[in-house]
């Protein structure tokens, strides 16, 4: 955790991916970031990976350094509370991020009722209103079909949910933007974000769409060839997987120095007609490349292969599953200064990350765990509304709100 937004609080009703992972990283650069759920928890409260007596390792992963306000949202006085936890006064307050309806008694003109200054980010699947998920949307950007084998023609879904990651970290910078323009004219707003949206427009920032209307081209599947570039898997001599990539004149000249390939690879450009100094020259004869390289590495064990690669700084990476990873590699332990050891109420002691972000002009604490359920409720009543003891007792009485259990 960081503390370059400390002061800032940020109301949050969310669930999945986009929305929890916005307000975890703003909380994880300091934010006061304040979850409000139904008593008993949310649609993704359960959400596997669970541990043996079903406590969500995934919620508590996305809602690391929060704060946890529980209440009866169904009730007129709970809905009210809510309300003014998110109108409460304060120059970094006003703050509603949600992906669930915001419409009703948490519509932007609701809010701008109790203060007309209010900021609200909303995440939804489309600007139409429609119901969209990250696998939904990678349909239609077309990803399944550039994925896979050259030669399967079945959509090959991607399991990394590459939208909704997108969406959060455009949310978190979104809600800044918002609040920066507030600080300068002091008026507050709506922001609509849409997980399709955001997967249009990277496809448009990634240049397919000039590519097709200026070319005329139709992007087909690449196996797992670079596209653009030469980069492509191969298979040491004892079974070890890599991948090794020379998209920069840099990366390609460290891998004919690391193989010794040099005199090969210019007599096969001479044959060809191209020169492999050129990147899309080298894409071009992809296959030519990694005949070549695929002899070479397959002749020398990972071992030897590591080392010649390191030597001459080649672009390349083992392949491991996940397994492997955690069990085995140093980037996700406490080996790393992003990740701490962090003991989870409920689930365990084990390595939780904090903001990947180094910032040479504030210390890094460690990351922070989830909240229970409610654990925050009594004072987040008390410090932020100014709710009195007797007060927060009735309406613990009357189950409008709740405590961790």
């Amino acid at each position: 955790m960081q503390d370059l937004l400390k002061g800032l609080r940020i109301v949050e009703a969310s669930a999945f991916i986009a929305a929890p992972m916005c307000g975890m990283t703003l909380a994880q650069l300091g934010a006061d970031v304040i979850r409000f759920d139904q008593i008993g928890g949310g649609i993704d409260y359960r959400r596997w990976p669970v541990t043996a007596d079903n406590h969500s390792i995934y919620w508590a992963d996305l809602n690391k350094g929060k704060r946890s306000f529980a209440v009866d949202l169904r009730s007129p006085e709970g809905r009210e509370l809510v309300q003014r936890l998110i109108a409460a006064p304060g120059p970094e307050a006003g703050i509603f991020s949600t992906n669930l309806p915001a419409k009703g008694w948490l519509s932007w003109e609701s809010l701008c009722a109790l203060r007309p200054d209010v900021i609200e980010l909303a995440i939804v699947g489309d600007r139409h209103g429609g119901t969209a998920v990250d696998y939904t949307v990678n349909a239609r950007v077309g990803y399944p079909a550039l994925t896979g084998p050259e030669d399967d023609e079945r959509p090959i879904n991607h399991v990394l949910p590459a939208w909704d990651i997108t969406t959060a970290m455009l949310a978190a910078t979104s809600l800044l933007a918002a609040l920066r323009y507030r600080d300068r004219t002091g008026r507050g707003q709506r922001i609509d974000l849409a997980l399709a949206d955001v997967a249009f427009a990277t496809i448009g920032n990634l240049g397919f769409i000039g590519d097709r209307v200026i070319n005329g081209t139709t992007r087909t599947r690449g196996g797992n060839f670079l596209y653009g570039a030469f980069g492509r898997d191969f298979t040491t001599r004892d079974g070890v997987r890599v991948m090794v990539m020379a998209i920069s004149a840099k990366m390609w000249s460290g891998l004919l120095a690391a193989t010794g390939l040099a005199d090969a690879m210019a007599s096969e450009a001479t044959r060809l007609g191209l020169d492999f100094a050129q990147e899309g020259a080298r894409y071009t004869a992809r296959r030519e490349i990694a005949a070549i390289l695929e002899r070479w590495i397959g002749e020398h064990s990972f071992s030897e292969v590591a080392a010649a690669f390191e030597a001459q700084g080649v672009c390349w990476g083992r392949y491991q599953n996940l397994t492997d990873l955690i069990d085995h590699d140093p980037g996700v332990s406490p080996a790393n200064p992003i990740y701490h050891l962090v003991e989870q109420p409920d689930i365990g002691t084990y390595p939780v990350p904090g903001i990947p972000a180094h910032f040479n002009a504030v210390p890094r604490a460690p990351a922070r765990p989830a909240p229970r359920l409610g654990e925050h409720t009594d004072e987040i009543l008390a410090d932020i509304l100014g709710l009195s003891s007797g007060e927060i007792g009735s309406l613990h009485d009357r189950g409008v709100i709740a405590g961790p259990r």
